[in-house]
């Protein structure tokens, strides 16, 4: 509803049980008075013809028996009313009236009185139309760009547009396609007529066209009629809105003209040619429009009346006024009367008829005086920080919607994994359970193992389908089970198998179960929806085995703990041979895949050493040995157990898996901008091709036809190396999320990070489960640090005040990415803290936990660039003595604008060997990718 409600000038209410459109109601000066003031005519349904002349003594005062000028009954219903020059000789303003079979035009006159009754008015019929067809609206203009005179345009309810000289009946003719008549307007400029069709398209055709088409006195679909004289009936241009249109207008404005159509949902304004100058979405279905020039502002403004009694202004597409109407105008026109200009004329279906004017009507209502009394701003500040305590805490201890222990009992869902493998079918009784089916492993055999899922249900549940959801290249037997409606304290068990079916390693060993189902209540017998859900962990032995440990490998990790060190034929009793005292220290694992990694544990210090020749292949490793080795100090009931990481955090091994992933994204688009152009290529191959088939006269092909196999040939080869590349990035991006995941474990342990801590590097690190060309890994995550870069790591208000692009895009390169990832590790070493509360984000000017001050940006630059091609970030013990190698700096948004750290790389632009070491590094599959579309690329050329 508007805040402001339309000034109300002068109103009136027309007859009773009358009817009326928008056609009804037409404001001009019809008895040629020459004071300028307009005169509103209105004409019913019922028969009835009114002439108003308002004449409020003060504003808001209904009508007066001197305001009606003319009241007159006429024998038919009145379509539209009309004024414009229709009477030949003359250039004075006549009344022309649209009956259903009758065009009648009317000279309105006024006598004056030597009374006190006033000034007389009466009509005079000056000349009639009988129409033979049922007339549905009309138009007026002077057509053909005839000077001093109007010509009228009758379209019938069967399509037909009758053409009136005046006095004399010029032509007619039928509109192409015609269904059900629509609104109908002339446009002087371009010297035609516009109309939209039942198609849902706004035609326009010229008068020309019109006066020159065949005759169409008598329709007749005959072919032979179709072929005689005359021309047929084309349009000027047409336009496809996609609704239907309530009214249309043309308005001209500094010599340029706009047709404006309101449709039911949007309005339009098109070129004089067809083209669309802008639309505009309603929110309310309108009910009336009405475009009109402001010579004041220089604009075309436009009125729009919408059925929730609402009248909008908009110029162009922008909303300047709203204001509350008493009703529902079906017709709204502007006028000047009684010396005051731009009356907004509105009439209702029910005869409703109102001037009003645009306005703001003061609030009569006035609050009453608050008792005054002294603030006490103690006291405020003390309630307002409790205040705020308790919404803290809230908002960390509770969800979005309360869970109470009844929703946890409806339906319970467990998953049992299985202790050994398939071998033994014992585990899922007589259930058939597949093993592992089109593994890609390169093994002679690749295991399986059976998980059980049991649903039990503590209330009648419906509508139940359980999902069972492992990350690739983890695969399942089975993923979904749909069940009938569960019984009370009912159960429905499942078995189902995991397999490897990729050829490398899987980021994560566990898996989810949910199930989605209903419990109906008596107020909804459909039931409310809910979701039950559970994770299971999948053995270490599903994807390695035991093999014999190696000696070198290219990467180390060695895990500090608190307690003295485990056997590792205790730790890995499913591992290890307990007749080899060689493995109490030392034990070799071989994934699926082809990798070897070896775990070494200290005889004399609380020392675990893990050790691969692959960055990715430690992470399950590593995570499997602080899960096993939690476990078993949870045993011996060890409260206080711990593990710590002090060496070096592998960011250069990490930053080349990360090339290697967005290297193969790189060669994705080439491949597919490749497949577009020989894709297009192909079909014009293949056009040409049909063009000389169909040719009557055969043609030489000219090689056409080898031209299309050669082409078809390398699209095939562009699908294989882009399908190759594809399979290749998958198995990149899996790596990737093992490395993260190490990284993310490693600098836990470093800093020893809580688990709220480790929960926002996770989040940070691992935003998405999918690897896409729209959404990838590397601009996730640049967006997530420099989010955390700008908050809660940050040191300056004017970090802070940085903005983030709300677009993401693939990168040019991955410095920017590396560049935040090791900002990121030194704010960490610095003492940096990881939060997502509000009142942390402020400049941090104590001293930080293990007596390091804040970063200074000219210490950052000379620390942040990697020094040389072994260097890692350690803990910050080892930090204080580490100093600065090299001049090689990279920029880290210490600057207020975007342009300011540009001009600083572009300043400051210097190679390290780290950047060069980044720049050979590739890996073997991103190599023949990128082979293959070079040799591709370079045989399409020749």
């Amino acid at each position: 509803m508007s805040l402001f409600k339309a000034r109300d000038w002068w109103s009136t209410a027309l007859g009773e049980k009358e009817e009326f459109d928008q056609g009804c109601l037409c404001v001009a000066d019809v008895d040629n008075s020459g004071s300028g003031q307009d005169k509103i005519i209105v004409g019913s349904y019922i028969g009835y013809l009114r002439i108003f002349n308002p004449h409020p003594v003060k504003p808001g005062d209904g009508m007066q028996a001197e305001d009606l000028l003319l009241e007159v009954q006429l024998r038919d219903s009145i379509l539209q009313v009309e004024v414009g020059k229709f009477v030949s000789g003359t250039e004075l303003l006549h009344l022309a009236v649209l009956h259903c079979r009758k065009l009648c035009v009317y000279a309105v006159s006024g006598t004056l009185g030597n009374v006190e009754h006033g000034n007389q008015y009466q009509i005079k019929l000056m000349y009639e139309h009988n129409l033979q067809r049922t007339a549905c609206n009309m138009t007026y203009g002077p057509f053909g760009g005839v000077k001093g005179r109007d010509l009228i345009c009758i379209q019938s309810m069967d399509g037909m547009l009758m053409l009136f000289e005046q006095e004399s009946y010029a032509f007619g003719r039928f509109l192409p396609s015609f269904l059900l008549p629509g609104p109908l307007t002339y446009s002087s400029r371009t010297d035609s007529f516009i109309t939209v069709s039942s198609c849902q398209q706004v035609e326009s055709y010229k008068y020309q066209v019109l006066a020159f088409a065949t005759d169409a006195d008598e329709r007749k679909e005959t072919e032979q009629q179709k072929l005689s004289s005359g021309k047929r009936l084309v349009m000027d241009w047409v336009l496809n809105i996609g609704e239907q249109a309530l009214d249309i207008c043309v308005v001209s404005f500094n010599q340029t003209s706009s047709v404006f159509v309101l449709g039911e949902r949007n309005f339009f304004c098109l070129k004089d040619n067809g083209q669309i100058r802008f639309m505009k979405k309603l929110d309310c279905s309108p009910s009336c429009f009405l475009p009109y020039c402001s010579v004041s502002e220089g604009t075309i403004n436009t009125l729009v009346g919408n059925h929730n009694n609402m009248l909008h202004v908009y110029q162009d597409v922008t909303l300047k006024w709203a204001t509350q109407l008493p009703h529902i105008p079906v017709a709204v026109k502007v006028g000047n009367l009684q010396d005051l200009k731009g009356v907004i004329v509105t009439l209702s279906d029910s005869g409703h008829l109102q001037c009003s004017y645009l306005g703001t009507d003061p609030s009569l209502f006035q609050a009453p005086k608050v008792e005054s009394r002294e603030i006490n701003y103690e006291e405020l500040d003390r309630e307002m920080k409790e205040l705020q305590k308790i919404i803290k805490e809230s908002t960390k201890t509770q969800d979005i919607l309360p869970k109470s222990e009844k929703d946890y009992d409806d339906l319970r869902i467990t998953a049992e994994v299985s202790p050994d493998l398939d071998v033994d079918s014992s585990f899922h009784e007589n259930s058939s359970v597949q093993q592992a089916i089109d593994s890609e492993v390169r093994a002679e055999a690749v295991p399986s193992v059976t998980v059980k899922i049991t649903l039990q249900s503590r209330l009648a549940v419906q509508k139940t389908k359980l999902s069972i959801c492992v990350q690739p290249p983890l695969a399942l037997t089975h993923d979904q089970f749909i069940f009938d409606d569960l019984e009370s304290c009912g159960s429905k068990a499942v078995a189902l198998s995991v397999f490897l079916k990729g050829n490398c390693p899987p980021a994560e060993l566990e898996g989810d179960a949910v199930a989605s189902y209903s419990t109906p209540t008596d107020l909804n017998p459909e039931g409310i929806p809910r979701v039950a859900q559970c994770k299971f962990r999948l053995p270490l032995r599903l994807i390695c085995f035991p093999a014999q440990p190696s000696k070198t490998a290219n990467h180390k990790l060695t895990i500090d703990t608190n307690k003295p060190p485990v056997s590792l034929v205790n730790l890995f009793p499913d591992f290890a041979d307990q007749s080899d005292e060689d493995q109490v220290n030392v034990l070799g694992f071989q994934f699926l895949t082809g990798s070897r990694i070896t775990l070494l544990a200290s005889k004399t210090s609380q020392r675990y050493r893990i050790q691969s020749e692959q960055l990715e292949d430690l992470w399950l490793i590593t995570k499997e040995l602080a899960f096993r080795l939690e476990e078993h100090f949870k045993k011996q009931n060890s409260k206080d157990f711990t593990c710590t990481f002090s060496g070096s955090v592998p960011l250069q091994e990490y930053f080349e898996l990360i090339d290697r992933h967005f290297e193969l994204r790189l060669n994705a688009e080439k491949f597919e901008e490749l497949l577009s152009e020989r894709a297009i290529q192909f079909r014009a191959i293949e056009r040409r091709l049909l063009t000389r088939f169909k040719d009557k006269t055969p043609a030489p092909l000219q090689h056409l036809d080898t031209l299309l196999e050669g082409t078809y040939r390398q699209i095939i080869a562009l699908a294989d190396a882009a399908e190759e590349n594809q399979t290749n990035m998958f198995q990149a991006f899996t790596k990737l999320k093992s490395a993260t995941q190490l990284v993310i474990m490693l600098i836990s342990l470093w800093q020893k990070l809580s688990t709220d801590q480790v929960a926002i590097l996770e989040a940070t690190f691992l935003p998405l489960m999918q690897d896409t060309q729209e959404l990838g890994w590397e601009e996730s995550v640049d967006a997530a640090i420099s989010h955390l870069l700008r908050t809660c790591l940050s040191k300056s208000s004017k970090e802070q005040a940085l903005t983030l692009t709300s677009q993401l895009s693939i990168p040019k390169d991955t410095s920017r990415l590396k560049k935040h990832i090791t900002l990121l590790c030194d704010r960490l070493a610095k003492g940096g803290r990881l939060c997502l509360s509000t009142d942390t984000n402020i400049q941090q000017t104590m001293v930080m936990p293990g007596g390091c001050t804040p970063i200074q940006e000219s210490d950052l630059e000379e620390r942040t660039g990697v020094q040389d091609s072994t260097t890692m970030f350690t803990n910050h013990k080892h930090l204080t003595k580490q100093k600065s190698k090299t001049a090689a700096t990279f920029s880290l948004g210490a600057f207020s604008t975007p342009a300011q750290r540009l001009s600083q790389i572009r300043r400051q632009k210097k190679w390290t060997k780290e950047d060069m070491f980044c720049g050979l590094m590739r890996s073997s599959e991103a190599d023949r990718a990128q082979l293959n579309a070079w040799r591709l690329t370079e045989s399409m050329r020749s």
